[in-house]
């Protein structure tokens, strides 16, 4: 059986491997949307170094884990130097949530608010203002997606993002946040042997 990137990342025994490769389908499409995004055919809207680097920033805003450790070392390696202000902005901009208002009036009693992120001058400087952009919208997806809006893709847009780049970089995110979830499931089954458990009712079936 051939490990892919969620196996890698997980590190889970081979009973949780083989209990996930038993939804073959599942596993090939979550790979092939990490070799889309991470290898992909052309790097014209969003650079491989900015795909790095905004995953890096990503994953660490919802967890110091196996996932995000994967990603901060994919981003150091890519530029050392870089990475280390992004993972500094991921960890100081790390909060809870999700927050955000309805505009639904039926759901406004569950409107919540939290801190936002907004590089300062410093790291716009360093960063330079696309780069710092992507972070910003991406604390704004991780945290408050539900008011993502017209004036938010105004602001990539003036900062030198084009369509397809805004596109490819809300698909980034989309696919880190499941990913992330995914490695997370897969080793608290490994924490409690369910693959073990099952494979031994495997065994007491046949």
């Amino acid at each position: 059986m051939t490990l892919d990137v969620v196996d890698t990342i997980a590190g889970t025994s081979p009973a949780v491997v083989a209990l996930r490769a038993r939804r073959p389908q599942t596993r090939a499409q979550l790979q092939a949307s990490f070799d889309a995004l991470f290898s992909p055919v052309s790097t014209a809207h969003v650079t491989q170094l900015e795909r790095e680097l905004v995953a890096a920033f990503a994953t660490r805003l919802t967890g110091v884990d196996r996932t995000s450790s994967f990603y901060a070392d994919r981003a150091l390696a890519a530029d050392a130097a870089v990475a280390r202000i992004v993972i500094d902005q991921a960890v100081h901009a790390t909060t809870t949530g999700p927050f955000g208002s309805y505009i639904e009036v039926g759901l406004q009693g569950e409107n919540t608010d939290g801190e936002r992120y907004a590089p300062g001058p410093d790291v716009v400087h360093a960063l330079g203002g696309r780069l710092a952009a992507a972070l910003a919208h991406t604390h704004l997806l991780v945290y408050r997606p539900r008011e993502a809006g017209t004036d938010d893709l105004d602001r990539l847009l003036q900062a030198g993002w084009d369509e397809n780049g805004i596109v490819t970089l809300s698909q980034l995110v989309a696919f880190l946040a499941f990913q992330q979830r995914v490695v997370s499931g897969l080793r608290a089954l490994d924490a409690v042997g369910v693959g073990i458990a099952t494979d031994s009712d495997e065994e007491d079936a046949a």
